[in-house]
């Protein structure tokens, strides 16, 4: 079975790509998120932001498993 890359609809801040990237990757979300702060701050924001905005409109959003709650309170079955 293939792993395939999501962004993170739990581990997330903004829109989930460091959580769905640890998840990949199998390594701590934060220590992503510890790069791409300093990677932004080393390029002057804009190339990090406009590869993290890029990401976070192509990346599908993970599949819901059953037994999550959405927002709206319904159950996935």
């Amino acid at each position: 079975m293939t792993k395939k890359l999501y962004r993170s609809s739990k581990n997330r801040f903004i829109a989930g790509v460091c959580g769905g990237l640890g998840t990949f990757f199998n390594i701590d979300a934060n220590l992503i998120r510890i790069g791409v702060v300093i990677i932004s701050v080393i390029s002057a924001f804009i190339p990090m932001l406009l590869i993290y905005t890029i990401c976070a409109l192509i990346v599908p959003l993970e599949p819901a498993s059953p037994g999550d709650v959405t927002i709206d309170g319904d159950y996935h079955e």
